[in-house]
C-alpha cells in the first residue's frame, strides 16, 4: 500500500477524533466567552482544513509498528501531535507573512477580517500558544503511564524549542549571507526535529527498545533534512494550484533554502549576480518567477539540492530496514522515503 494510502486511512481516526476534542474544548469556552468559543471554532477549521496529517500518523504508524495495533490511547496523543504542528504553522505563517494555507485564509488573516491587522496578529500569536497548550492538555489525557507520559511530553517541549531556535535562525537568514554549512546546522532543528518528536513519541509509547530509539533517531534526521530540501523546492517551483500559495514566496522575502545558496555560491558567477537580485524583493511577478526558476536550473543549484535530498533519503530507507518495526509500518516508511527521492524528477 502506498503511503498515500495508508495515511488517508488512518488520518481520518485522527481526524475524528479532533473533532470529538474541539466539541468538548469549544462547550468549555463558550462557557467562558462567546467570541473564545469563536477562536476555537476557527483554530479547529484551520486544523482540519486538508493536509496530510504526515507528522501525526507517523506517530500513530510508528506506535503500530511496536505495539502491533492501534487503540484508543494512541489516538489522543495524535490529536496532541496534529494540535503541536499546527501551533508551528500559525506562527510560522504570522512571520512569513502568508496570506494563504492549503488554499484558505492563514489564522491571521482570518482573524484581520473583523477588527484589522493588529489584532489579527496579536490574536493568531494567542492561539498558536493556545493549541500548544491544547496539544499537552490531549497528550497528558491518554491512558499511558505516566512514564511513558512525561517522556512524550519531555520531547515535545524539546522539539518545539528546537523548532523555534531554527525558526529564528530561518529568519536572520533573510538578512544575511549563508553558506551550506550554516543552512545545515538551521535544517537540523526544523523538519529534523519535528520527524524526531513523532517518530520518537510513537516508537517509546509502543515500547521501543533502546537501540531501536537510536536508529529512529537518524532515520528522523535524514527524512527531515530530505523533506526540508523537497518542500522549499516546492515552493520555488510549483504552481499556486498545486501547493495553495503563491510561488516563489520564500525567496521574495529573502529566505535562503538549499538550492537557493548552491545557485548563489556556484561558478557561474553571472547567473548567480542576476538570481541575487530577486531575492528579498518582497514580490515576484510571473515572468521573475519564471527567470527565478531558470537562473536557480542552469546555476546548478536544484541537482545540487536533489543530490542532497537524495542521499539523505537513500540513508533513512537504509536504516529503517534495521529496525524491528512491522512489515506494515516499514513499508509506509519505504514508500514515503522513496517518494520522496521520485518526486524530485518532475521539478526538471
Amino acid at each position: 500500500m502506498s503511503w498515500q494510502k495508508t495515511i488517508e486511512r488512518y488520518g481520518s481516526l485522527i481526524e475524528d477524533g479532533l473533532k470529538k476534542y474541539f466539541v468538548e474544548i469549544e462547550k468549555e469556552a463558550g462557557e467562558y466567552h462567546p467570541f473564545i468559543e469563536q477562536i476555537y471554532s476557527d483554530l479547529e477549521g484551520f486544523v482540519l482544513r486538508g493536509g496530510k496529517k504526515l507528522a501525526s500518523c507517523s506517530t500513530l504508524l510508528t506506535y503500530k509498528g511496536y505495539a502491533g495495533e492501534l487503540d484508543d490511547k494512541i489516538i489522543d496523543v495524535c490529536i496532541g501531535i496534529e494540535l503541536y504542528r499546527h501551533a508551528i504553522l500559525i506562527h510560522d505563517d504570522l512571520v512569513d507573512m502568508s496570506s494563504l494555507r492549503r488554499g484558505g485564509k492563514t489564522l491571521h488573516e482570518i482573524f484581520k477580517m473583523n477588527y484589522g491587522s493588529r489584532f489579527g496578529e496579536g490574536t493568531a500569536i494567542f492561539t498558536g500558544n493556545i493549541a500548544y497548550a491544547l496539544a499537552l492538555r490531549a497528550i497528558m489525557a491518554s491512558k499511558f503511564s505516566e512514564d511513558k507520559i512525561k517522556n512524550a511530553l519531555s520531547l515535545l517541549s524539546e522539539g518545539y524549542r528546537k523548532v523555534n531556535e531554527s525558526q529564528i535562525l530561518d529568519l536572520l537568514f533573510e538578512y544575511k549571507d549563508v553558506d551550506v554549512d550554516e543552512w545545515q546546522i538551521m535544517a537540523s532543528k526544523r523538519a529534523a526535529s519535528l520527524f524526531k518528536v513523532t517518530l520518537l513519541i510513537g516508537a517509546i509509547l509502543g515500547g521501543a527498545g533502546e537501540k531501536d530509539l537510536n536508529i529512529l533517531k537518524n532515520v528522523a534526521k535524514n527524512i527531515g533534512y530530505s523533506f526540508d530540501i523537497q518542500d522549499d523546492i516546492i515552493d520555488t517551483f510549483s504552481d499556486e494550484d498545486q501547493y495553495g500559495r503563491p510561488p516563489c514566496g520564500d525567496i521574495a522575502l529573502g529566505k535562503k533554502p538549499l538550492h537557493i545558496i548552491r545557485a548563489l555560491t556556484s561558478e557561474n558567477e553571472k547567473k548567480s549576480e542576476k538570481l541575487s537580485d530577486f531575492i528579498g524583493t518582497g514580490s515576484l511577478s510571473q515572468e521573475d518567477v519564471s527567470q527565478v526558476r531558470e537562473l536557480v536550473r542552469e546555476a546548478g543549484g536544484l541537482e545540487a539540492a536533489k543530490k542532497t535530498s537524495g542521499e539523505h533519503a537513500k540513508e533513512a530507507r537504509k536504516l529503517i530496514g534495521r529496525t524491528t518495526m512491522g512489515e506494515e509500518v516499514k513499508e509506509f516508511f519505504n514508500s514515503l522515503v522513496a517518494y520522496m527521492e521520485e518526486n524530485l524528477d518532475w521539478y526538471r
